[in-house]
């Protein structure tokens, strides 16, 4: 165990840890919601430190990370545990566990190892995904803080459930900020996620562009009938183009059936095509249909000259046109490429 970051000693030995907005009051010898963070006599341990449950090397591009390091490949790293419930979680099995059921199963990796590694496979980054890295705070700071003197990329995959006092923390060694916006409604989120408000995670991706320079890109995984409809897909176009900017990636994903919404059907093309056309009606530049392998919709166009700039099937490129400064080949235009 180590001691956590961000809590208040309160009376009668409780605690209050200040990671996620449900700043949960935990009392002694009980854990916190994301079921990681112990609260031990008094004070606050995360059980998590530098224990790992997966470990892969990924094209960025698997994230969806589009507009970052193009074609690179990324150590990707994820513990157990989350400070949500979606109930169509593909991960559940590490994201849904109490720590004691799944600690036997974990591979301890310090931030150094961690780093070591990366070199070793060739990758120019590290990515804390696969479950929510906001609750692993302690470890991403420490391994953050090593890959940016080792000249490797840092990437947060997040549902975005974070406070701006954790933000701080980790901003200032974050270079990408891949965050779920799920939905547009807290009826939305409360369903899903068991989110009430889910204003925080819009907060949020705006404080980490806006205060850390972090380069964002949002994904919307569409779900049948729960929230395809136009009002929530305008709503987070509008909001991307209002709090982040035109030239923000957007990836409306292919939802496919499993867990408690097993009996929901895929995302049909034509929902995901729709919320395309949504988007470039409020004005963003570059809305990429996920989930698709060879839909046009992977592909980069230059917004100015409309040439194909990056062609994608699944993970592969197979044509970048992008000069040294991440602009546009044909015309200059600057298409939001960080190389």
């Amino acid at each position: 165990m180590k001691e956590a970051l961000l809590y208040e000693k309160l009376e009668e030995n409780k605690v209050k840890c200040f990671v996620c907005p449900r700043y949960c009051v935990i009392k002694d010898e009980r854990l916190g919601y994301c079921g990681v963070r112990l609260n031990k006599e008094g004070a606050l341990y995360t059980l998590i430190y530098n224990l790992c449950s997966s470990v892969a090397v990924d094209p960025i591009e698997k994230k969806p990370v589009f507009h970052y390091h193009p074609g690179s490949l990324v150590l990707s790293l994820g513990t157990v545990g989350c400070n949500l419930r979606c109930i169509h979680c593909q991960n559940w099995q590490i994201a849904h566990v109490r720590f004691k059921d799944k600690s036997s199963d974990l591979t301890a990796l310090t931030p150094s190892q961690t780093v070591k590694m990366a070199k070793e496979y060739k990758c120019e980054g590290v990515a804390w995904t696969y479950n929510e890295p906001t609750i692993w705070l302690e470890y991403t700071l420490d391994s953050a803080k090593l890959c940016k003197e080792n000249n490797l990329y840092t990437v947060y995959v997040t549902n975005g459930y974070i406070t701006s006092e954790a933000l701080d923390l980790i901003g200032p060694y974050l270079d990408v900020y891949r965050v779920d916006v799920k939905g547009f409604t807290n009826e939305f989120y409360k369903k899903l996620a068991n989110v009430k408000d889910f204003s925080p995670i819009l907060k949020a991706a705006a404080y980490a562009k806006e205060k850390w320079k972090a380069h964002v890109e949002i994904v919307t995984n569409i779900i049948p009938t729960m929230n395809d409809d136009e009002a929530q897909l305008r709503g987070i176009a509008r909001w991307i183009k209002e709090s982040l900017g035109s030239e923000t990636p957007w990836h409306v994903t292919r939802f496919m059936p499993y867990l408690k919404l097993s009996h929901l059907e895929p995302t049909p093309v034509k929902t995901l095509e729709f919320a395309q056309k949504i988007g470039y009606e409020e004005g963003l530049r570059f809305i990429y249909v996920g989930n698709i392998p060879g839909h046009e919709g992977e592909n980069t166009y230059c917004y100015n000259c409309r040439n194909l700039i990056i062609k994608r099937i699944g993970y592969s490129l197979k044509k970048i046109e992008l000069n040294k400064e991440g602009k546009c080949n044909f015309c200059g235009a600057d298409l939001n490429f960080k190389l």
